[in-house]
């Protein structure tokens, strides 16, 4: 990203000007409703079905994602002080979308795991989803833990990079929107045209705060990163939201989606303690007045999005159901 080009637009744009895009955006997807006839979903060869999920994870995925990152100009001239506190309004969306997957990984998909037989021995669905539950979580987490700890011993103090945990951050989102891919693949191969527009107006909502969450911690490096690092991370925060719907229309597994929402689970834990290790390495203190307000500013703001704003403007009223 060009420095010297975005010095030249005034903060009020910078600030206003990734809203304006996604108010566009769903107007668009709301009014030329691209997603209104699923009648041939049943006749659809597997390219067809695979290309269209394509599209649909990469508007609900990728675009909301590449949208919220455009607010990196903004983020990266503020206060360190504000630097932190934005940091922290990450840790709170990071917070909700762990809590929320908690809640669906217990009341919607655990409850729905079938029972198996595991050499010879009759397991019940719900021992198997706690099992895999708790190796998703605990296994991701340790993995995670061992690899922030080998990098940390192999660089200084002075390398200490908001570059690599944006990385990490991205990664942990990509492995929770596996699950948001999920439901858009079982509603479209289900031919649920309304579901299906609900899901990723849905999603495009929610997913544009991970933009600058992911982006949040680069803005504290002196060097803006080439643009490159920008597409890699938007595509690894929101396009597994494709990867999940194609896994949605072809496995429809309530296992499979216990464990890719254990993963993720265990995957935003870690990244959770990198922020705040990030902030640490800055301040004396992560836990000042204003990080905390705007850590449950973060966790607030998703809750309207992803439960107010959705069952009010959504459901029953711009898309009834």
């Amino acid at each position: 990203m060009s420095d010297y080009m975005y010095d030249r637009v005034p903060r009020w744009v910078l600030a206003i000007g990734p809203v304006a895009i996604l108010i566009a955006v769903f107007g668009v997807l709301y009014l030329t409703s691209p997603f209104g006839d699923l009648s041939g979903v049943e006749e659809a060869s597997t390219l067809e079905i695979l290309w269209m999920l394509t599209i649909i994870g990469a508007i609900a995925g990728i675009i909301p994602v590449v949208i919220g990152m455009l607010w990196f100009p903004f983020i990266r001239d503020l206060d360190p002080r504000y630097l932190h506190a934005f940091l922290a309004l990450a840790g709170g969306v990071l917070a909700f979308i762990a809590v929320e997957m908690v809640e669906d990984l217990i009341f919607d998909y655990s409850t729905e795991v079938t029972d198996t037989t595991v050499a010879g021995l009759s397991v019940g669905g719900s021992t198997l989803a706690a099992v895999t539950a708790v190796v998703g979580v605990g296994g991701t987490f340790a993995v995670m833990y061992a690899a922030s700890e080998w990098r940390q011993r192999k660089a200084t103090e002075s390398e200490k990079s908001g570059l690599e945990i944006a990385y990490l951050v991205a990664l942990a989102l990509g492995l929770h929107s596996i699950g948001e891919g999920l439901g858009i693949g079982v509603a479209y191969i289900q031919g649920d045209a309304t579901l299906l527009m609900l899901l990723v107006l849905a999603f495009v909502m929610h997913n544009v705060m991970e933009g600058p969450t992911v982006v949040a911690a680069v803005a504290r490096d002196r060097a803006t990163p080439p643009l490159r690092h920008f597409a890699a991370m938007g595509i690894i925060a929101g396009g597994p939201v494709i990867l999940g719907g194609w896994l949605g229309s072809f496995a429809q597994s309530n296992i499979l989606a216990v464990l890719c929402f254990a993963i993720a689970i265990g995957a935003i834990l870690q990244v959770l303690i990198e922020v705040a290790d990030l902030i640490r390495f800055d301040a004396e203190d992560v836990f000042t007045r204003t990080n905390t307000a705007t850590f449950c500013i973060g966790f607030a703001l998703m809750f309207l999005l992803e439960d107010v704003l959705v069952d009010v403007l959504l459901e029953g009223w711009l898309i009834p159901v």
